[in-house]
């Protein structure tokens, strides 16, 4: 007899919005699309529209039982609208910004150290991936949160389908490089394109995933439409947004923040209550859409799903 125990994650789903609420929300949000009032504030909200999306109707995607929340879910209008996307500019209101990114046609090109090298479309790729809605905390490395139900699939899917050789040892994320459209990449002191990176084990744990959606639609511009990394155990600045490029390769990559300030941004970025930021505390955190501040946990509280992976890496700085 097979007995599962859960991880430590994973809560309840009745700690989570109810599935059918949520779903008959969406149907009813979906009925009124037509009102002039819920269109013009789905377009402030820089909500994608069918035309730059074609798989559109891939959402929503069943949601995975195995990802539950210990608070509810952040009001959509919060995640959409509260935005660190560097390219668009240093604030966080860059939604109105962002729509100037094209995000079709848009090519994703998968190299270095593995066996079927290839360029492919985002479209092509999601027909080849199992997509699923995920329920994730997200944390900030400056000290805020939210909940989200993510729509994606695992990252080891597409890792398996590059079919990485063994002398691969990291996997490094390159987002998009268009200036004309992203101002701040004009700026010739930033390390454009931002560039991200996770060990081979990291890409590879069932927590890893690609984003191309989120709230039952297809994932805004704001938000790194089309395709994004979360990494729920590490700050958020590890997600890197509307990703274009995977190289797989035997150097550890050097991120974008890791080239501004590596003394304040490390490689890692896992998620430590116990080890401030060089500005401020993250014992806390402060939940978007609420007036609470709540206890950080070690790993954002995957740590029974990730500790191992860094079993052996005392000497890292795995906490900045």
């Amino acid at each position: 007899m097979l007995i599962r125990h859960k991880k430590g994650w994973e809560l309840p789903e009745s700690a989570a919005t109810d599935e059918t609420v949520f779903h008959d929300r969406r149907r009813l949000i979906q009925g009124l699309a037509a009102g002039p009032i819920l269109a013009s504030g789905l377009l402030r909200a820089g909500t994608a529209l069918a035309d730059d999306y074609p798989s559109a109707s891939l959402y929503p995607a069943k949601r995975n039982p195995r990802y539950t929340l210990d608070r509810p879910l952040t009001d959509a209008k919060y995640p959409t609208t509260y935005n660190n996307f560097y390219e668009f500019g240093t604030d966080k209101d860059i939604v109105k910004a962002a729509q100037a990114l094209p995000v079709r046609p848009w090519t994703i090109k998968i190299d270095g150290m593995v066996d079927k090298p290839m360029t492919i479309g985002i479209d092509d790729l999601l027909k080849k991936m199992p997509l699923e809605e995920r329920l994730y905390r997200h944390r900030c490395v400056e000290a805020w949160s939210f909940t989200v139900p993510w729509t994606g699939f695992p990252l080891a899917a597409l890792v398996d389908m590059a079919k990485p050789q063994s002398s691969a040892k990291y996997v490094k994320m390159v987002t998009f490089m268009d200036p004309k459209v992203a101002p701040e990449q004009n700026k010739f002191f930033y390390p454009w394109p931002y560039t991200e990176g996770l060990t081979m084990a990291e890409a590879t744990n069932d927590l890893a995933f690609m984003v191309t959606g989120m709230y039952g639609k297809p994932l805004p511009k704001q938000d790194g439409a089309p395709l994004r990394l979360a990494t729920p155990w590490k700050y958020g600045f590890k997600s890197v947004k509307s990703i274009t490029h995977f190289e797989f390769t035997d150097k550890r990559p050097v991120s974008y923040w890791e080239s501004l300030q590596s003394s304040e941004y490390g490689f890692w970025a896992n998620v430590n209550p116990e080890v401030p930021h060089p500005r401020w505390s993250q014992a806390t955190e402060r939940v978007l859409g609420t007036d609470q501040r709540v206890p950080t946990l070690l790993y954002n509280g995957y740590g029974e799903f990730v500790a191992s992976l860094y079993d052996g890496l005392k000497g890292e700085k795995l906490f900045m």
